[in-house]
């Protein structure tokens, strides 16, 4: 038995394995885990009047712990595929048999032990565990906890607060209240997403007694608590940027982008909501990153 179930060769077994790497949920984790580590870059050296590049960043850490955080979410897809196709039948097809859903999985959880090692070698045994909740969560998300509807909610923004915090540390070997916040802020809003984007498959989710927080709570709370949860995360960053030793001026942009594709999703369906809500926190996310490298307000 190959390990692609549409195609034989070489091409169509590349071709299965490629379709587990999903960018639009792959990206905020990984550009997490790097602005971990530009905003250490920035802390160490006193913000207060610093301009332009600086600090103790050190690309090839980066670069490792990235790589980790990939290596994690690659599990966690291949993992929510084969049990959702292969064990609850909820899906109407995967590119992967049920041996290769296994060897790209394991493949997938070697490189990223090899990573871990690594980081622990090159940094200390606390930035390696400080990487390893991403694996954690990715390996037991589709099996455990998206049976229930808080970790269904928070599970993948939890691993997206520890890249972000994974990331600072394997820079700083130090954990900052600054990172803390953020990390925290990153949870917050993320959560919110997710609520919109298990919102889409309501129907599906209540026939089959999945509960999602839009199946406990129903569609119309759901949606409620989810811009709610955004919206704190917002309020927090313009807090963060008033007072936070760290978070400059420059960072309460962030909010009034990420506010402005909010309300253009407020208006859309779960499903285009979510498209525009994930691509609204790469804004977000981009604002963050250039305020605090080049603090153009200070």
């Amino acid at each position: 038995m190959g390990i692609a179930r549409h195609g034989q060769g070489p091409v169509a077994q590349g071709r299965a394995l490629a379709s587990q790497v999903h960018p639009v949920f792959m990206l905020p984790p990984l550009a997490a885990s790097l602005f971990g580590a530009v905003l250490a870059g920035r802390l160490d050296t006193g913000l207060a009047g610093a301009s332009g590049p600086a600090g103790t960043f050190d690309p090839l850490l980066a670069g490792l712990h990235v790589t980790a955080a990939f290596f994690a979410l690659y599990t966690a897809h291949v993992t929510d595929g084969y049990v959702d196709f292969f064990v609850r039948d909820e899906d109407d097809d995967h590119p992967l048999t049920a041996l290769g859903c296994h060897l790209a999985r394991g493949g997938a959880s070697v490189g990223f032990f090899a990573c871990l090692v690594a980081v622990g070698l090159a940094v200390n045994w606390w930035a390696a565990l400080l990487t390893l909740p991403g694996w954690l969560i990715g390996i037991a998300h589709a099996p455990i906890l998206d049976t229930n509807p808080v970790t269904a909610t928070a599970g993948y923004p939890t691993g997206i607060a520890f890249a972000l915090v994974g990331g600072y540390y394997v820079q700083a070997t130090t954990v900052s209240p600054t990172v803390v916040a953020l990390a925290a802020v990153f949870l917050v809003v993320l959560s919110g997403i997710k609520v919109i984007d298990d919102a889409k498959d309501y129907d599906y989710d209540r026939s089959i007694e999945k509960r999602t927080a839009a199946v406990a709570m129903g569609p119309d709370a759901a949606y409620r608590a989810a811009y709610a949860l955004m919206a704190t995360g917002m309020v927090a960053v313009l807090v963060l940027a008033a007072g936070l030793d760290g978070v400059p001026p420059g960072a309460a942009a962030a909010p009034v982008v990420f506010a402005a594709v909010a309300l253009v999703a407020r208006r859309a369906g779960p499903a285009l909501a979510t498209k525009l809500l994930i691509r609204g926190s790469y804004l977000f996310l981009a604002v963050l990153v250039a305020a605090v490298w080049f603090r153009p307000v200070s």
